[in-house]
């Protein structure tokens, strides 16, 4: 995922670490003379104690002053005369304490002891040192400052015992004795920096490595305090981050070690234009290393700062309220940090709920996308189909958009619609691919799925509507797409209702006939059949998968509690609506669509059926003269002698005898269909019913 720019961040200057006399690596790097016989005025030489001598030459009280004066250096780093400090070449943090050979061995034993008390004091204040750099990140340097100031108390120990040296009051066991309490300690945070510095931890990784080696002292109870406390002095920087972004919904992080991070090549325009937008699940998104202590929680911190980042993008400012029990500054073993983020949820939850809700009023403009483009209210579409049939009629590049609106546009205004208040927001647009091609996708290596070689407005028309920021995290395109889907099916079940509607009409011109035995019958029978088809299509989506999906999803929004439960209740509900419609079965939806077709062909046939079917009188005898007026009088009174039903047409049989088996044929074939996907979808079952009803009736 691409995330925000580099991180930059100030760089130390050389000189900190080139000029020695500026870190305290002097005092590693310089060989000194003892301070005690300096400080006591005496010098080696005074007490026989030459340079060149070595320390077995003494006897064993003068070697254990000498002893003790190295080890007071040894503590704090500095290299003594018979105890030297080696470093392993190109190693940083390996240190090797090295005696005199000719040293008493009682002595060397005792001195090897408090070795490794020496080796964490370099290894802690090496790190100290190298973590306070500016590119090591803000929980480092607070980790770095407590354990600055534990050396600060450890290096006054060593000051302590000096003095007691000075006044003659220090044996070398009594050094021993004074150390061990520091040993554990020392020993545990050396171990904590090494695994430290050999990852190159920052951030919760610090964290983490601290709290599991709290857990894993555990019995030690000082030393498993000491790390807990180092754990919270380190987490106080993390927890000013975690603060702003609970708080306020800011990521105040100079060095990227907050646990979220921000996309900001994801714009929240994207969501109105872009079908696979991913600003609401990854403008801002979680990381790894999110520390264990709020590993539970992370959800709910990442929910909380994108609620408020929402709120503020709305130019709705707001903070959630703060005092002084609400401060994350630590996160004891009482979980009061986890009640304060809860409630920081709890708050912004509720307050972008309501902004959406009331100020942006989110239910109506649900209620007037299903007016229009769930057919709620039909009037503005009757009166549409009527006045752009012509235009809808027209092969896909021969259509005018702007003329399709502005049709729209006037059969808004002239209908009940004009009242709605969002209707201006409502555009006309038309797709270049047909419902059948949309399904066919799903369905490789299926040559019968093709995209019809010529394809009209009416199979393209679709409606669009604007939505605007902070709607469009609920209603984006991707939901969009789904509700233009359903017009599109249901437009077009209704162009074919209205043509059948036509051809029934034109059957119903010719009742007064005695039509019976005849073909025109049977094709009143089969218009009635094909009607009947449509019209049980039509209210089984309007009213056994729109209308109680719309209900069930309706009574949800009303008790969800955040803007997240919202946008799943909804896509549920599209979802839902999108299996009810059958538009995620393209085998079923391609023998829909050919049924459709067929109706269709039905329809623009019926006036050249009935026509064919019927003989119209001629004004012109069979001897070519004319007839006269009076009888013409005489037989209009006559119902049943001004037409004549054509009694040699076969054609006209056979071309309806054709659309019945076809029609027949295709009904019949969705039976097995219906029954196996019933199986899974037990919604089903009525259609199933109602279409092989149809076809056992006919």
């Amino acid at each position: 995922m691409e995330t925000s720019s580099a991180i930059s961040c100030p760089s130390t200057p050389r000189w900190n670490s080139e000029r020695p006399f500026l870190t305290g690596r002097f005092h590693q790097e310089t060989k000194t003379t003892s301070r005690f016989f300096d400080t006591k005025g005496y010098s080696g030489d005074s007490l026989g104690l030459g340079s060149e001598k070595a320390i077995g030459c003494y006897n064993a009280a003068v070697q254990e002053l000498v002893v003790i004066d190295d080890l007071l250096s040894a503590m704090v780093g500095i290299q003594g005369r018979y105890i030297s400090i080696k470093r392993a070449h190109g190693k940083e943090d390996n240190f090797t304490f090295q005696v005199d050979a000719s040293m008493d061995l009682a002595l060397q034993e005792l001195a090897k002891r408090v070795f490794p008390l020496c080796e964490s004091f370099m290894l802690i204040n090496q790190f100290v040192e190298s973590r306070s750099q500016f590119k090591n990140g803000l929980v480092n340097h607070a980790f770095a400052a407590a354990l600055r100031a534990l050396l600060l108390d450890y290096q006054a120990m060593v000051a302590q015992l000096e003095h007691q040296f000075r006044l003659g009051r220090l044996s070398l066991q009594g050094l021993w004795f004074y150390c061990q309490p520091m040993m554990g300690s020392m020993q545990a945070l050396s171990n904590v920096i090494q695994r430290a510095s050999a990852n190159n931890f920052a951030g919760s990784a610090v964290l983490n490595l601290l709290q599991s080696q709290a857990k894993a002292m555990a019995g030690d109870n000082g030393v498993r305090s000491l790390l807990e406390k180092m754990a919270e002095c380190a987490s106080n920087a993390y927890l000013g981050i975690l603060e702003r972004w609970v708080y306020e919904g800011v990521i105040d992080d100079p060095y990227g070690e907050f646990f979220i991070a921000e996309n900001k090549s994801l714009q929240k325009e994207s969501l109105t234009h872009d079908y696979d937008a991913k600003y609401w699940t990854q403008r801002y998104s979680l990381k790894d290393g999110i520390p264990s202590f709020l590993a539970n929680i992370s959800g709910t911190i990442l929910t909380t700062g994108k609620y408020l980042n929402v709120m503020r993008e709305c130019g709705h400012h707001v903070q959630v309220p703060q005092s002084e029990n609400s401060k994350l500054m630590s996160f004891g073993s009482n979980h009061r940090y986890l009640e304060c983020i809860k409630s920081a949820y709890d708050f912004a939850s509720s307050e972008l709920l309501n902004l959406i809700k009331e100020k942006y009023d989110l239910m109506g403009k649900l209620r007037s996308i299903k007016h229009y483009l769930l057919l709620d209210q039909g009037d503005f579409l009757v009166h549409f189909m009527d006045i752009a049939r012509d235009e809808l009629t027209k092969k896909l590049d021969e259509i005018s958009v702007e003329k399709l609106q502005s049709l729209l546009d006037l059969a808004l205004r002239t209908t009940a619609a004009a009242t709605d208040p969002c209707h201006e927001d409502l555009t006309c647009c038309v797709v270049s691919n047909s419902l059948l091609f949309l399904g066919s996708r799903n369905v490789p290596d299926d040559n019968d799925l093709e995209e019809p070689v010529s394809i009209t407005g009416l199979e393209t028309f679709s409606l669009n509507y604007k939505i605007r920021w902070p709607l469009s995290i609920v209603i984006s395109k991707h939901s969009l797409t789904k509700y233009q889907l359903i017009f599109r099916f249901l437009f077009h079940c209704k162009h074919v209702d209205r043509q059948l509607c036509g051809a029934w009409q034109a059957h119903q011109g010719v009742r007064a006939l005695n039509m019976r035995g005849t073909a025109i019958s049977r094709s009143s029978l089969l218009c009635r059949s094909m009607l009947k088809f449509i019209n049980s299509l039509l209210h089984y989506l309007t009213f056994e998968v729109i209308e109680p999906n719309w209900h069930v999803m309706h009574n949800r929004l009303q008790t969800a509690k955040s803007i997240d439960e919202v946008i799943q209740h909804h896509e549920f509900f599209l979802d839902k609506c999108l299996r009810g419609c059958l538009l995620l079965l393209p085998e079923f939806l391609k023998k829909v669509e050919r049924l459709k077709s067929l109706c269709l062909q039905y329809a623009a046939a019926t006036q050249w059926l009935i026509s064919s079917s019927i003989d119209v009188p001629s004004l012109v005898e069979s001897d070519g003269s004319l007839v006269s007026e009076k009888p013409r009088q005489s037989k209009s009174r006559r119902p049943y002698q001004p037409l004549k039903l054509s009694s040699s047409n076969k054609t006209v049989a056979d071309s309806i005898l054709k659309f019945e088996r076809e029609f027949n044929a295709e009904l019949q074939s969705l039976g097995p269909i219906l029954n196996s996907s019933s199986k899974a979808e037990p919604y089903l079952t009525h259609l199933s019913k109602c279409i092989l009803g149809i076809g056992n009736e006919h």
